[in-house]
């Protein structure tokens, strides 16, 4: 006598399946998913390099001083540079900054982010540094040790910090001497 036998799952397979299978998916995104969300990171951070180094060139490209000669002469601020209280803009907005600490302090984020042609840097259709901040500090520091001077001195420190998105500073800094 021949008895036929069904092939199957029994229901508690089914059920230790599932879980099986839960608990393999549950490990598997909790590996996966965070990797995902640092696989940005390196974008952010070439955008922020790019942004920073934009702003040191645009920044170090400026006269180093209100009454430093602009047309390349050999008249230097010696006795009358700018007091370090004054440092920041003499009244311009960012179109017109002629040197070196009008930028200290400014502060701009998102579409306030312009390029050299006061336009903001579109990539298809949308802002390039749209979550990004900068903020720039300018300090005397003429011994170059990275600490604001309580004097004034024949070196500026500028300092520019890019904030991206997920909140990672990010800093670049030159000096810029009085020559």
């Amino acid at each position: 006598m021949h008895v036929n036998k069904s092939a199957g799952f029994t229901l508690i397979e089914l059920v230790i399946g599932i879980i099986v299978f839960s608990i393999a998916l549950v490990m598997f995104t909790s590996l996966i998913v965070p990797q995902a969300i640092k696989s940005v990171d390196p974008i952010f951070q070439v955008r922020a390099a790019e942004l920073g180094q934009s702003m040191i060139n645009e920044i170090a490209s400026k006269s180093f001083d209100e009454n430093s000669d602009r047309t390349g002469g050999s008249n230097f601020c010696m006795t009358n540079c700018t007091s370090i209280a004054y440092l920041g803009p003499d009244g311009e907005t960012r179109e017109s900054f002629d040197d070196v600490d009008d930028y200290n302090g400014l502060t701009v984020s998102d579409d306030q982010i312009k390029n050299a042609l006061d336009q903001t840097t579109v990539l298809a259709g949308s802002n390039l540094y749209q979550g990004f901040s900068v903020n720039v500090r300018v300090v005397y520091d003429a011994n170059m040790d990275g600490i604001a001077d309580t004097i004034v001195g024949n070196t500026k420190l500028i300092t520019v910090t890019v904030t991206t998105p997920n909140d990672e500073d990010i800093i670049f800094s030159t000096f810029r001497s009085n020559y």
